[in-house]
């Protein structure tokens, strides 16, 4: 008896399966050509900042000043302050007057010291924050 095979169970070489892969490369290349002209390249430019300024002579006689050296070091209403978080904090709650601060930031002072005392400032609830700016030229 000879047994039945199907046709896709052939083995002779004419039979074989092959898939044609030209045609999947040239969509590729359509697509990656599509896809580089249609990107924009943008280069990043340097930023140009300015310091902030003011043309008013607003001076807060009233409150407590605490300044901010280019270095990192505090100095509460005149009374220099330790370099970390928590003495600035504790200074800040052990204010009397806690309506208005008015901060004195070197303009070389980084910005990290500026945000601990923001948030030593809001940590001793203190009501209004002014920053101290430096006149602009008329």
């Amino acid at each position: 008896m000879s047994r039945f095979k199907p046709r896709w169970q052939s083995t002779s070489d004419e039979d074989r399966l092959e898939i044609n892969v030209i045609p999947l490369i040239d969509i590729l290349l359509v697509v990656l050509i599509f896809i580089t002209a249609t990107t924009t390249f943008s280069t990043i430019e340097q930023l140009e900042l300015k310091l902030p300024g003011s043309n008013q002579e607003t001076i807060a006689t009233q409150g407590n000043i605490l300044l901010i050296t280019h270095t990192g070091q505090y100095a509460l209403n005149g009374r220099i302050l330790a370099s970390d978080d928590e003495s600035l904090t504790l200074a800040m709650r052990n204010l009397e007057d806690k309506n208005e601060l008015l901060i004195y930031a070197d303009a070389d002072a980084r910005h990290a010291a500026v945000v601990r005392a923001l948030e030593a400032a809001n940590k001793a609830e203190l009501e209004r924050i002014h920053f101290a700016t430096e006149r602009q030229p008329e």
